[in-house]
């Protein structure tokens, strides 16, 4: 009887469970540390370089409101006309999990013998969501580590089945 109450708690909790943790999946490379996210900040993942390279992942609410193309579109403007940089191209990308997105990559002179700074964002649209994977540092640091910075690029998941998917419908990867 006692065997029974278990199974029928966690069978109760299953739901609960499988919405816990981040909507996505992302591995961190060596040579970069992950980073405890406060709770007022805006990324729910970010890892550092000791050279300042800054790979972080956004995850906005969407409520299936506008397409990748949208998405896309928006943050060029928004990194042109607010903060700046130049477009230096995009090109189709797919998640781990076979997700189609953008990647746009920028650049922006920083001026008064400050060195170049890259900044390259990956998009997708899952889930209701706009996840952001952006990376950033300077043109130099950025180069070192290419093939950290696109290991991780690579590892990113944006949709996950749970344990019991569909019965428990949850589309979110866990950290355990």
């Amino acid at each position: 009887m006692r065997r029974l109450i278990e199974l029928l708690a966690l069978c109760a909790l299953a739901p609960s469970l499988a919405a816990c943790g981040r909507p996505f999946k992302i591995k961190t490379a060596p040579g970069l540390v992950e980073l405890d996210e406060k709770d007022d900040s805006p990324y729910e993942y970010r890892a550092i370089a000791p050279d300042g390279v800054v790979v972080a992942v956004r995850v906005i609410d969407t409520d299936d409101r506008g397409d990748l193309d949208l998405w896309t579109h928006a943050v060029i403007l928004r990194m042109q006309q607010v903060n700046g940089y130049a477009l230096l191209g995009t090109s189709d990308v797919t998640s781990r999990d076979g997700t189609p997105g953008k990647e746009i990559h920028f650049g922006h002179d920083e001026g008064s013998g400050r060195k170049p700074f890259v900044y390259d964002v990956r998009l997708f649209v899952a889930q209701s969501r706009l996840f952001l994977l952006e990376a950033g540092g300077t043109t130099e640091a950025m180069k070192r580590f290419a093939p950290s910075i696109d290991w991780m690029k690579g590892s990113l998941r944006v949709v996950c089945g749970a344990v019991g998917y569909p019965i428990f419908a949850s589309h979110t990867c866990h950290r355990w």
